[in-house]
C-alpha cells in the first residue's frame, strides 16, 4: 500500500511538472527576451525600442525563409549623423562588435535624415530590413551589396546600387568643421578605417536593419507586422516621418 501510494504521488508530481513546462511559443519568447537582454546590455546607447524592432523584423524574415544570421547591423536614422548610429552585433555571442558613424543620402536631410525613398536616382536613404549579399571592389573600394527585403520600401536597393562602402567624408573631422559628417547618394557609407571590418562581418547573408519612425513603414511593413510579432506602434515620444519619393 505504501509503495502504491508512493507511485501514485510520483505520477501526480510528474504530470504536474509536465503541465507546468512552457509551450513552444513561450520558449521562443523566453529565448527572444534573453537575446534582447544580452544585446541591449552590450549596447546601452541604442534605443531599446529600435533594437526590439530589429529583432522582430529578423525573426519574421527567418520565419519566412531567410537563414538565421550570425550578425545583425542596426542603423538608427532618427539620430543625427554627428552621432555614432551604427551598431553591429554578434547574435551567437550576444555581444557588440562595432559601434560607429554612418552616412545617409544627401536628399534625406542635412544633419538629420527625415526623407526616405525606394526610387532610383532619389539620392535618399531607404529604411527597413536588408540582406547583406556579396562583397566586391568598385569605385569606392571594398564594398558590400545590399538586397532590400521589404517591397515598396527598399526592394530596389540592388538596382539603385545601395551598398556599404568606406568614404573619406565619414569622419569625426567633418563634425568639427561642419557639425555633421558628409552625405552619400543613398548608401550607408562608413569610415574608411573600418570599412573592411564592416564588410567582412556582414557579407554572405547577414542582416542590416535601418530604422526611422516613419508611420507608413511602421504600419505597412510586412516584417514588423508578422503574426505574433506585430508591433503596437512607434517608440513612445518618437517623431513621425513621411516616406519620400
Amino acid at each position: 500500500m505504501v509503495v502504491r501510494g508512493l507511485k501514485r504521488a510520483l505520477l501526480v508530481s510528474v504530470c504536474a511538472l509536465s503541465f507546468s513546462l512552457p509551450s513552444i511559443t513561450s520558449l521562443a519568447a523566453v529565448t527572444g527576451d534573453s537575446l534582447f537582454s544580452g544585446l541591449a546590455g552590450s549596447a546601452p546607447n541604442l534605443n531599446p525600442d529600435v533594437l526590439r524592432y530589429a529583432l522582430m523584423a529578423t525573426q519574421c524574415a527567418v520565419r519566412n525563409g531567410e537563414s538565421y544570421p550570425d550578425r545583425l547591423a542596426v542603423i538608427d536614422f532618427s539620430l543625427p549623423s554627428s552621432e555614432e548610429r551604427l551598431w553591429i552585433f554578434d547574435l551567437r555571442q550576444r555581444s557588440l562588435i562595432i559601434r560607429d558613424l554612418v552616412a545617409h543620402g544627401r536628399n534625406s536631410g542635412d544633419l538629420e535624415s527625415t526623407r526616405f525613398s525606394n526610387v532610383e536616382g532619389s539620392h535618399q536613404s531607404s529604411i527597413g530590413l536588408f540582406r547583406a549579399a556579396e562583397s566586391y571592389r568598385g569605385k569606392h573600394g571594398y564594398s558590400l551589396r545590399l538586397d532590400g527585403l521589404e517591397p515598396g520600401f527598399n526592394d530596389h536597393a540592388r538596382q539603385r546600387a545601395i551598398v556599404i562602402h568606406g568614404a573619406d567624408y565619414v569622419d569625426p573631422s567633418w563634425i568639427d568643421t561642419y557639425g555633421r559628417i558628409g552625405r552619400s547618394l543613398g548608401c550607408p557609407a562608413v569610415r574608411e578605417e573600418i570599412s573592411h571590418q564592416v564588410v567582412d562581418s556582414l557579407k554572405g547573408g547577414q542582416l542590416v536593419f535601418k530604422y526611422y519612425p516613419d508611420e507608413e513603414w511602421l504600419s505597412r511593413s510586412g516584417l514588423l507586422n508578422c503574426g505574433d510579432t506585430t508591433v503596437a506602434g512607434a517608440p513612445s515620444g518618437a517623431p513621425g516621418g513621411k516616406q519620400g519619393s
